[in-house]
């Protein structure tokens, strides 16, 4: 392996979860419902009409699968925190219980070498907020800065970095325009208030962390910014691109970067909102110190101009965006979110290897992204938070799980995160999306993303060909190779119910 890519000394090495998706223990110990609680009991929201209920039962066994990731030399945990768990309705003083099973799951990492990286949004918004506005109505923002003090306070001198929102984009959008996630909304109006609100608990929550941990508290936001590429050189695809560009990605990283929304994009959306819920002050509260930014990425989009001749129209089982929480869009390709924004907007086919998801193969968008970031704000540190694939796993007859296309999905990647810290992003850690198959969202336990295999009627772990493989990684810091494999085309379609990932 001597001429293997080698990881800087330090790099972390990492996996992630989320609190819906593993730990079960709904209604254990005081929590109280969340607005996935509520939306995977709607009929035909979820898969097979699964919820998480059960996850994969973290809550319960959280001290063996931390003996299990550091049997795979991981050196950090990305974990979530249960909002309702802390806070039953997302307001008043935090529940105790919920508190200390975190103090327990973080004193249990540390104890074995890990450091814990919190998450304090994933998705799980107390049902209680909801039915007050929910995202759209601008109080959550300050109920999330009340909630992230009172986990700051109980766990600041445990975490090694804090992440207030994972995919912001997801929770606006899926949420609150397609439908397709929690809370199950349709109105691109509210959506787009949403995104404002998001964007402001990033910055309230962030001041708050600090207030309560410390003000060197690491504080960093994890985004699904979409890797869009013109369907041609024409400059109507390319127009469309930009069009979708400001939307899916500039409405974050403007605020937060810049400390603006782009004014193309608030032009370009003004026939469904007016924007007044951006009020004086807000952008100076949003754009606070960024120690860090978490990437979540899995594949690549084309963006043609809707009516343009560059190709076919987007097929169902092509991914929409450059992350995971996207399911197949409807043949038209320009009627969901963010695409039906704005005008003028639709994806196109792109050929490729997929994975079970449907979702197309494209390492060189991880290199892409990276870099990109790393030009716009040199001094700002990356870690990609989320990176898998979904693939069709089964237990084979010698109780080992083999499977290839995966391992060679996750070197592929891992070898573009190496490019990019070639082309001089500062690039810091890399978590694999997911430490254990778990609950997949809308598509419910179906699709399996884990490094871990997850037999859901008993429970049992069985560490995949992938987790072994990334055990090498995590221990030596060199790319291992992939023995006889090539990236595939998986099983799947990725149509289906809902979207998927983290």
């Amino acid at each position: 392996m001597s001429g293997a890519r080698r990881f800087p000394d330090g790099f972390l090495w990492g996996a992630a979860t989320a609190a819906y998706q593993v730990e079960g223990a709904t209604d254990a110990d005081g929590r109280g419902p969340s607005i996935w609680d509520t939306f995977s009991r709607t009929p035909g929201a979820v898969l097979g009409g699964h919820t998480g209920d059960l996850g994969t039962d973290h809550y319960r066994r959280f001290a063996d699968d931390v003996a299990l990731m550091a049997d795979l030399g991981l050196g950090a945990y990305r974990f979530s925190v249960a909002w309702p768990r802390v806070q039953p309705t997302g307001r008043g003083p935090a529940n105790q219980a919920g508190l200390d099973f975190y103090r327990r799951l973080a004193d249990t990492l540390l104890a074995h070498g890990i450091d814990p990286v919190v998450t304090l949004y994933h998705w799980d918004l107390p049902q209680a907020l909801e039915d007050a506005g929910g995202w759209p109505e601008r109080d959550t923002a300050w109920r999330f800065a009340d909630y992230a003090g009172l986990v700051a306070g109980a766990l600041g001198d445990r975490v090694a970095l804090w992440t207030t929102l994972n995919e912001p984009w997801c929770s606006a959008y899926l949420g609150y325009a397609s439908g397709e996630h929690a809370p199950g909304v349709q109105d691109p109006a509210r959506a787009l208030a949403a995104v404002h609100t998001l964007n402001l608990a990033h910055g309230l929550g962030a001041r708050a962390v600090r207030a309560a941990a410390g003000d060197a508290a690491p504080v960093s936001i994890t985004l699904n910014l979409q890797v869009n590429r013109a369907a041609s050189a024409a400059p109507a695809d390319a127009a469309a691109k930009a069009r979708l560009d400001r939307v899916a990605n500039e409405v974050f990283l403007g605020p937060l970067l810049d400390g603006a929304y782009p004014e193309e994009a608030v032009a370009e959306t003004a026939h469904l909102t007016d924007w007044s819920f951006v009020r004086d002050g807000d952008l100076e509260l949003v754009r606070t110190r960024l120690d860090a930014l978490g990437v979540n990425y899995y594949t690549t989009a084309l963006v043609g101009a809707d009516g343009g001749a560059a190709g076919p129209a987007h097929r169902a089982g092509d991914a929409t965006a450059g992350q995971a929480d996207v399911q197949a869009a409807s043949p038209a390709g320009a009627t969901r979110p963010p695409a039906n924004l704005v005008e003028g907007v639709r994806w196109r086919h792109q050929p490729g290897p997929r994975t079970a998801m449907g979702w197309v193969v494209d390492p060189s968008g991880l290199t892409e992204l990276l870099v990109d970031l790393h030009r716009r704000r040199p001094g700002l540190p990356l870690h990609v938070t989320e990176n898998g694939a979904a693939y069709p796993d089964v237990v084979a007859p010698d109780g080992g799980v083999h499977d290839t296309d995966r391992v060679a999905y996750l070197r592929a990647h891992v070898e573009a995160v190496g490019a990019a810290l070639d082309a001089g992003a500062d690039v810091r850690g890399y978590f694999a999306w997911s430490l254990l198959d778990n609950f997949e969202w809308a598509y419910g336990y179906e699709r399996r993303f884990g490094i871990v295999h997850v037999d859901y009627a008993t429970m049992a772990r069985t560490v995949k060909d992938s987790g072994h493989w990334y055990r090498r990684l995590a221990t030596t810091g060199v790319l291992p190779p992939v023995a006889g494999a090539a990236v595939a085309v998986g099983a799947g379609t990725g149509a289906g119910a809902g979207a998927g990932a983290g």
